[in-house]
């Protein structure tokens, strides 16, 4: 169990926690939340050891595995898979035992450290290693790629595969979505939702943290407040409270105005003097309730499209990719022949490499299309956000230096925005994007990931677009400023085409969706739920082909080689034919089979059935438990039951196994029957 009781941190002359209390029980998946600057990355590394409290008392239980995402950006040759490999810290202190006993020519400590190398799982480590970067949207011909032939986004997933390959007692994560696309945000979810020690979880993905976390701390005002439930139930309790918290402001400022008025009204009179002085001390008594003071909200809105030609634009026969130096093309989506209409919201659905940025991309006229006609719309206006749009800025020059630059060039490539352009009006409306005061004249590379993405969509909402293209453009943004670019988008009048791992926006944003895929564009009939398990599928189907392809060497040749090329079959003598047996002989015969079948697999099946009952009580008794949470409970009980929903989860995997093995026991039972 992790404590802290009374925690003071300080970070500087900021005081982050002041007399703060929390508990993480094992086994609870925890959301860590809270506004910017509040305090979670400060409570993160007090956990991880990098920090030290101030006062108070914070405890951990030490034998602990700690697994968390490195920040420093790998710069090697190492292949993939062996990098990842290298993540798994018991298996890399198995194989230094083993160097160590052959050096020494100890045969008892060869034997013991062959032993635990096996135990550390050796034997399929290349196997794990490579599961997780295909579900974390590497391709099968990427996976002994060198470390350093990547970019740093995909590096930063290669620290993650890192992570996960590590065993663990307690897992870290720091916002390990913002790297990801769609598909590899899914396979994650499905991974943590297995993962079977205690996990703290930073991230701004509503959706995400409904689906993975349990409980919810709450870092405000230097204090930490525990909920039972994911984020959204979070959000529930939370207004709930405020709200009461605001009733009882409101019920003590009537009661000190009442107990005011009568000190006021008889503190000079003598026959009431001893009331008023009472009063007087029940005032200084009563323990304040400080009102309601609500986070600033951040809201911004796109203003009217000066014009919005329909369609958009129109595709015919077109054709999407890439065109090297020396003009060979690389095509990723061909032959494609469909309208964009003004108005439409369209989500841009499709797996990791199936060219969803490539086509994105064409359409923002940042790459030449292959073949075929891109006929745009008269008035045509985009206003594209890229994966790498923060990138683009310049890290020494201010907010207000963008701006200046922005309507200069407008200006000159005769594209005003209808937007004034004198300076102040620039400051005006960089303010609206909360870049105000000094913060017009910082530099850019001083800011947060944040405020970059803030400053790129004041940028573009000056332009006043009719097309939005906006490819990722959640990654560096919080929750509140991801809801005010939902609300945004919601209120714009003109088309949105939209990618984004976010499915809350795209849930709120989006009203039909495309799916690249297969190299072509089509209509995805369904919504996101059914495309999540598109995802899963197609996962699935890709770790069983590298599972094949693995196997293949060991079973080639000779079977093979009888397909592609038969020889003429021998002719074989003619035997005399069976005697003919009698009806109801072989009736009595099959139905003697029939019974000793079912002789042979009574056992098997009645464990099959107790095993399945079993399963749904734990399942019944998890259930309860896990509500029961959501209530305030004393910290002992809250141990006893987190002791006992991973009890739960350990049986339960247990019992799953043993089904499987029940399963294809009967199944073999009945085949050899068959033969």
């Amino acid at each position: 169990m992790i404590t802290l009781r009374n925690v003071t941190l300080r970070r500087g002359t900021k005081v982050v926690l002041d007399q703060a209390n929390a508990t993480i029980n094992p086994g609870e998946k925890v959301g860590l939340v809270g506004r910017n600057g509040a305090g979670k990355s400060s409570l993160f590394a007090l956990l991880q050891g990098k920090l030290h409290e101030d006062g108070g008392e914070f405890q951990w239980p030490r034998q602990w595995q700690l697994a968390q995402v490195s920040q420093d950006m790998p710069e090697t040759d190492q292949p993939c898979t062996e990098f990842v490999i290298d993540g798994d810290s018991r298996l890399a202190a198995a194989r230094a035992a083993v160097e160590l006993a052959e050096a020494s020519d100890d045969g008892e400590a060869m034997a013991h450290a062959y032993t635990d190398l096996h135990d550390a799982g050796a034997h399929d480590a290349p196997a794990r290693a490579q599961a997780l970067l295909l579900g974390l949207g590497f391709q099968v011909n990427e996976v002994d790629r060198p470390v350093n032939s990547f970019s740093g986004g995909w590096r930063m997933r290669l620290q993650l595969a890192r992570a996960l390959m590590c065993p663990s007692d307690l897992l870290m994560l720091d916002e390990p979505t913002n790297h990801l696309d769609l598909d590899a945000l899914v396979w994650l979810e499905s991974w943590l939702k297995r993962y079977a020690g205690t996990m703290v979880v930073i991230s701004h993905d509503r959706e995400f943290l409904d689906a993975i976390t349990q409980v919810t701390l709450h870092i405000d005002n230097a204090k930490i407040t525990r909920y039972g439930g994911n984020y959204s139930r979070f959000e529930d309790m939370r207004a709930e409270q405020l709200s009461q918290q605001q009733a009882s402001f409101s019920r003590q400022q009537d009661k000190i105005a009442h107990l005011q008025k009568f000190i006021a009204r008889f503190k000079a009179k003598a026959s009431k003097a001893k009331q008023a002085q009472s009063r007087v001390k029940a005032l200084e008594r009563m323990e304040k309730i400080g009102p309601v003071l609500a986070d600033a909200e951040f809201t911004f809105e796109f203003q009217e499209p000066a014009q919005l030609p329909n369609p958009m634009l129109s595709l015919r026969e077109a054709s999407f990719g890439y065109r090297a130096e020396d003009g060979s093309a690389t095509t990723i989506v061909r032959d494609v022949t469909r309208s964009v209409l003004a108005g439409q919201r369209l989500g841009i659905l499709g797996a990791n490499g199936q060219g969803k940025s490539t086509f994105v991309k064409t359409v923002a006229r940042d790459l030449a299309l292959l073949k075929g006609e891109l006929t745009e719309g008269k008035g045509l206006n985009i206003g594209y956000f890229a994966q790498q749009e923060l990138d683009v800025l310049r890290p020494g020059d201010t907010p207000l230096e963008h701006m200046i630059r922005l309507a200069r060039d407008l200006a000159a490539s005769g594209a005003l925005s209808g937007q004034g352009t004198r300076e102040q009006d620039l400051r005006n409306f960089l303010g609206r994007f909360q870049f105000s005061g000094d913060m017009v004249q910082q530099a850019v590379g001083s800011m947060s990931g944040g405020e970059k993405a803030r400053l790129v969509l004041c940028m573009i909402v000056w332009q006043r677009p009719n097309l939005l293209l906006l490819d990722e453009p959640t990654n560096h943004l919080d929750l509140a400023t991801r809801e005010a670019l939902a609300m945004a988008l919601n209120e714009f009048e003109g088309t949105v085409m939209l990618v984004s791992h976010d499915r809350a926006l795209l849930r709120s944003v989006c009203d039909e969706f495309w799916l690249v895929s297969h190299g072509g564009i089509e209509p995805f009939d369904g919504d996101l739920d059914d495309y999540q398990r598109y995802l899963l599928d197609m996962a699935k189907q890709k770790r069983e082909a590298v599972q094949a392809a693995q196997r293949a060497p060991a079973v080639k040749a000779e079977p093979v080689a009888a397909v592609v090329s038969p020889k003429p079959v021998a002719a074989q003598p003619v035997t005399a034919a069976a005697p003919a047996v009698n009806p109801a002989e072989q009736r009595r015969l099959e139905a003697q089979r029939r019974q000793q079948l079912a002789q042979k697999l009574k056992p098997h099946k009645k464990a099959l059935a107790d095993l399945d009952q079993r399963m749904a009580s734990l399942q019944a008794e998890g259930a309860a438990l896990q509500q029961k949470l959501l209530s305030a409970l004393p910290p002992t009980e809250l141990a006893q039951i987190g002791k006992r929903l991973k009890g739960i989860e350990d049986e339960t995997a247990a019992a799953e196994l043993r089904w499987l093995e029940l399963s294809e026991q009967i199944e073999a039972i009945e085949q050899s029957e068959a033969e």
